[in-house]
């Protein structure tokens, strides 16, 4: 992690009204740097090298989902998945999940078309959009 990339990480949880902690920012730079959701399993595993606990690992997921820093997201398996919110993820987006080996990916190019925009918009609000398939690696 450059210095920069420190300093915006740093600036954001301090503008979001939290503490800068190692943890927090430790926390925040993973999943910005991250091309999918992560489980906490992952976060506290990854963190763990550097002494944060699971317990405070999810803790500091919590604290940064509660300041909008991060989105969590549930694809479907009971399991709690983080992802940064920025301008690339500035609103739910679609999620691509491989019923093999469970692998959820990002699909930010993905929206609703106009026609199911207005068809949707007659039951509800769409939240969230969740794909299921095989992935290449499983097919």
């Amino acid at each position: 992690m450059n210095d920069e990339s420190l300093d915006r990480v740093k600036q954001a949880i301090r503008d979001a009204g939290l503490r800068a902690t190692p943890a927090r920012m430790a926390t925040l730079q993973l999943l910005r740097e991250s091309d999918a959701p992560l489980t906490h399993a992952v976060v506290a595993d990854h963190l763990s090298a550097s002494g944060v606990d699971k317990a405070t690992a999810f803790r500091n997921l919590s604290d940064l989902v509660e300041a909008g820093l991060l989105r969590r997201t549930e694809v479907g398996d009971h399991v709690w998945r983080f992802e940064a919110v920025s301008a690339k993820h500035n609103s739910g987006h679609p999620h691509f999940l491989c019923v093999d080996c469970g692998t959820v990916s990002c699909l930010d190019d993905v929206k609703l078309t106009a026609s199911s925009q207005r068809a949707s918009e007659k039951v509800g609000k769409v939240t969230e959009i969740l794909l299921r398939g095989h992935c290449n690696d499983c097919l």
